[in-house]
C-alpha cells in the first residue's frame, strides 16, 4: 500500500527506502515500511544484580514512521544508593541543621528528577524539596533564620507564587544554597476538574499520595535526607528503572485526562533515555479522550516548551516519532483552520523523515560547525520542510507560510524562531541553484537562477556565484551553513544503490563540506561584516538626486554587487564604476 504526497518543490528524498530524484515531478510514493524490524538489544546493569538482556524493536512495531537512525546498545547503569557531591551534601547539612535547630517535626525529601538522575549516575543541578507538614515558605523561613544565626547569609530567597495558566499550581518557595537554587514545596494530595488541569482540590499528602499523583514511576522515587534513603512508594520506580520502562504510577488514561501534559513528558523521557513506553501507556496516549484533552486543556506554550526539550534533546528524531506513533503529529502542531494545498495523507511521515536524515548529518558533521541554538534551528526546519509551500490566509488578505503558524501559534514559541525557520526555508531555495556551480567551479548563467538576476546581467560569468552568495550570506549572517544543510537535504544525490542509507547521508555530508570549503575559499566567511565600498550620499551625488528612494536602494545593490565580484576594489574605482554605469544607462534611457 502507498500513499501519494504532493508538494511543491523541485526536489526530494525520502529516507529509509528509496533516493527519489524527479527533476520536476512532484509526486511522491511513500512506502508504509511493511518490513521485518530490526531489534535492538538492550543491556542493564546494576551494581549489585546480574546483567539484564532485552530485546526490543529499535523502533515501535507499528511504526509509520520509522526512522533510521541506526540504534547501538545501550547500556544502563542504575546505583543502588545515591552518591552525594560535595555541594550536596553541604546543601543538606545545613537543612538538616536547620531541622534540628528548630526541632521541627517534618522530613526532608528530595523528589523527582534529582533522584532518578543520581541513581543513574548523572549530575542533576535541579533540587526539589518536599516537605511532609508544613508549606515551603515556612521552611524557607527558619532556613534563613538559623543561616543568619550562624554568620551566613540566606541569598536569593523568593516565592513564586502558584500561576495555573503556567502549569504552576503550587506556591513554591526558592533560595540559593551553595550555587545552586532548591526549590521547597509541600507534599500535596490533588484533585482535577473535568475540563481543566488545574487542581479543583489541593491538600497536604501522604509521601505515597504524592508518588502517585506524579507522572511517572521512575519521576515518582524520593531521596529522604533525613535518613540518606532511597524511597520509592509506587514499589515499582527502581524496578522500571532498571528494565528501561516508562510507566504511570497509576492507570495511563486516568493519569493522562487528570493532566494532558504527562503525554508529551512521557514522549519526552522515553526518548531521553531511550526507554520502552508501556504498552498500555501507548494506547492511553492514542485514544480519542486523551487527545481531545491534551487538544483543550493544555495550553500551547507548555506544549511548545516540550516539543522544544524534544528537539534541543539527545533524541529528537526517537521523540517525533513516538509523537506520530501515537497519532499525536497533528494535535501537537496544529494547523490553522484553513491552509492550500490540501495536507495529504503521510506527509507526517516526510516531516520525520527530513528531521532523521538532518540529525544523521549533523552527526556526520564536526561537532563545532554547528552551535545547540543552531542544530535546534536546523531540526526544526527539516522538521517542517514538507509544509513550506503551504500557506494560510491572515487579515488584509495577507498569504503566510503555515509553518509560521505552527511555530507561533500551535508551538507558542518566540516569533524570532518562527521567522529564522521561514528565512532558512527561502533561503534553502537559492542555495539550491548554488549547490551545483560551488560543489563543481563552473560558471553561473543568469538563467540558472530566478532571484536577484537584474544583479549579476552585468557581473562576469567567472564571478557570478561569488556575487549572489556574497548576497545571500549577508541575509542569512552566522546561519547561513544551517541553510547550507537544510538544502542539502533538497538536493539530489547520484548513487547506484538508492537503499545504501549510509551511502546517501556520507554524499551529503561530502557535498556539504565541499560546498563550505569553496564559499570559504572565496572569502566570503563572515561577509556580512563587510562594509560597503559606497554610501547613499556617495549614489546620490553622483546621479545628482536631491533625495533617497527606490533609485538609490537599487544602486546601492548594484555596487555591493561590484563590490562583491571585485573584493580589492576601492571606494574610488566603485565610484568610477557608479559614474560609468549611470552614464551607460542614461544614454539607454
Amino acid at each position: 500500500m502507498k500513499f501519494t504526497l504532493k508538494i511543491a518543490t523541485s526536489h526530494f528524498f525520502l529516507t529509509r527506502f528509496s533516493l527519489l530524484r524527479p527533476p520536476i515531478v512532484t509526486t511522491i510514493p511513500l512506502p508504509l515500511f511493511n518490513y521485518p524490524l530490526p531489534t535492538r538489544t538492550r543491556t542493564i546493569t546494576t551494581t549489585t544484580t546480574t546483567t539484564t538482556t532485552i530485546s526490543t524493536p529499535s523502533f515501535p512495531i507499528y511504526s509509520a514512521c520509522a526512522p533510521m537512525s541506526i540504534a547501538t546498545q545501550h547500556i544502563l547503569q542504575v546505583r543502588d544508593k545515591i552518591e552525594l557531591s560535595d555541594i550536596e551534601r553541604r546543601i543538606f547539612d545545613r537543612l538538616l541543621a536547620t531541622f534540628r535547630h528548630f526541632n521541627l517535626q517534618t522530613q526532608l525529601r528530595v523528589a523527582g528528577g534529582w533522584v532518578r538522575d543520581k541513581l543513574l549516575g548523572k549530575d542533576c543541578y535541579d533540587i526539589d524539596i518536599a516537605l511532609d507538614n508544613m508549606m515551603g515558605t515556612e521552611f524557607v523561613d527558619k532556613v534563613r533564620e538559623y543561616l543568619l544565626s550562624i554568620g551566613e547569609d540566606a541569598q536569593g530567597v523568593c516565592v513564586i507564587e502558584s500561576n495555573p495558566d503556567q502549569s504552576k499550581h503550587l506556591e513554591t518557595a526558592r533560595m540559593h544554597l551553595f550555587d545552586m537554587w532548591i526549590d521547597f514545596v509541600n507534599l500535596r494530595s490533588e484533585e482535577y476538574t473535568e475540563n481543566s488541569r488545574i487542581p479543583s482540590k489541593q491538600s497536604f499528602g501522604t509521601p505515597e499520595e504524592d508518588a502517585y499523583r506524579r507522572d511517572l514511576t521512575i519521576n515518582s522515587i524520593f531521596y529522604n535526607i533525613n535518613t540518606g534513603s532511597v524511597e520509592d512508594f509506587t514499589k515499582r520506580g527502581i524496578s522500571d528503572l532498571k528494565s528501561g520502562r516508562i510507566v504511570t504510577p497509576l492507570p495511563p488514561k486516568a493519569t493522562f485526562l487528570d493532566d494532558p501534559l504527562r503525554v508529551l513528558r512521557a514522549i519526552r523521557f522515553g526518548a531521553r533515555f531511550e526507554f520502552t513506553l508501556d504498552e498500555d501507556l501507548k494506547v492511553a496516549a492514542a485514544c480519542g479522550d486523551v487527545k481531545d484533552a491534551l487538544a483543550a486543556k493544555i495550553s500551547r506554550e507548555r506544549i511548545g516548551t516540550e516539543v522544544d526539550l524534544m528537539i534541543s534533546g539527545n533524541q529528537p528524531v526517537k521523540a517525533m516519532t513516538h509523537i506520530c506513533d501515537l497519532t499525536l503529529f497533528w494535535i501537537v502542531f496544529s494547523l490553522p483552520p484553513e491552509f492550500e494545498p490540501t495536507i495529504s495523507d503521510g506527509c507526517e511521515r516526510l516531516c520525520i523523515a527530513y528531521l532523521d536524515t538532518a540529525w544523521n548529518l549533523l552527526h556526520l558533521l564536526k561537532q563545532s560547525t554547528f552551535t545547540d541554538e543552531e542544530r535546534r534551528l536546523s531540526l526544526f526546519a527539516a522538521l517542517f520542510l514538507p509544509l513550506k509551500n503551504t500557506t494560510y490566509q491572515v487579515k488584509k488578505a495577507k498569504v503566510v507560510p503555515v509553518v509560521n503558524y505552527i511555530i507561533h501559534d500551535s508551538l507558542k514559541r518566540k516569533s524570532k524562531d518562527a521567522e529564522m525557520v521561514l528565512d532558512l526555508h527561502r533561503a534553502s531555495q537559492k542555495f539550491l541553484s548554488l549547490i551545483p556551480c560551488l560543489a563543481s567551479n563552473e560558471g553561473l548563467q543568469s538563467d540558472d537562477v530566478g532571484w536577484m538576476r537584474r544583479l549579476i546581467d552585468d557581473v562576469s560569468v567567472a564571478s557570478r556565484v561569488r556575487v549572489l552568495t556574497g548576497f545571500l550570506l549577508r541575509e542569512l549572517k552566522d546561519l547561513w551553513r544551517v541553510a547550507l544543510l537544510v538544502s542539502i537535504l533538497l538536493h539530489p544525490i547520484d548513487i547506484n544503490n538508492i537503499e545504501d542509507e549510509s551511502l546517501q547521508l556520507h554524499k551529503r555530508r561530502d557535498l556539504f563540506n565541499t560546498v563550505e570549503s569553496a564559499i570559504i575559499k572565496l572569502g566570503l566567511n563572515k561577509v556580512w561584516e563587510v562594509k560597503p565600498l559606497i554610501s547613499g550620499k556617495d549614489v546620490m551625488n553622483v546621479l545628482q538626486l536631491k533625495g533617497g528612494g527606490p533609485l538609490v536602494k537599487e544602486w546601492l545593490e548594484k555596487s555591493m554587487a561590484w563590490q562583491l565580484a571585485n573584493p580589492s576594489g576601492t571606494s574610488e574605482e566603485c565610484i568610477d564604476w557608479l559614474r560609468k554605469a549611470n552614464s551607460k544607462r542614461v544614454k539607454l534611457e
